[in-house]
């Protein structure tokens, strides 16, 4: 903010003068309030990840996929991005438990591996949470000659 004054008495120009504002409430603006993440939400960007790595068939468990198959052929339902994934959240951190199934052939170190690279990255980059574990358990391995659990449901255009 900028003042103008005068000084009539010495007949000089005006003087200016200036005064920073004041900012209430003091600190910085990020730091004021709590922001909170709920499970859900670190379960899908979770799901997500995991998904995105080459030789991750699925997620969950078989029931769980079978169970999420008829779901998700009523008319509205949306396929799950949480399934095969469990997080807890605490207020700085989160943990996580993935269960997967893997293409046959890959190498099931190589691809949990990657798995919690992805994770870890995504959830911590979205979140500012720190991933404290990742456990991953791969309760199945997707033979190239077994039929799809889940059927492509044909597009209509």
């Amino acid at each position: 903010m900028t003042d103008m004054t005068t000084s009539p008495e010495d007949g000089q120009e005006p003087q200016v003068s200036t005064r920073k504002a004041v900012r209430r409430g003091g600190g910085d603006p990020a730091a004021r309030g709590r922001t909170t993440i709920a499970d859900g939400v670190v379960e899908k960007i979770a799901g997500l990840a995991a998904r995105d790595v080459l030789g991750v068939h699925a997620m969950g468990s078989g029931f769980a996929r079978t169970f999420g198959a008829v779901r998700d052929r009523v008319p509205g339902g949306a396929k799950s991005v949480t399934r095969g994934v469990k997080a807890e959240v605490g207020e700085v951190q989160t943990a996580l438990d993935l269960e997967i199934v893997v293409d046959y052939g890959v190498s099931i170190t190589d691809v949990a591996r990657a798995v919690r690279e992805n994770v870890i990255a995504a959830v911590e980059r979205m979140t500012g949470l720190e991933v404290v574990e990742v456990n991953i358990a791969v309760s199945d391995v997707k033979l190239p000659d077994e039929e799809e659990e889940e059927p492509e449901v044909p597009r209509i255009q």
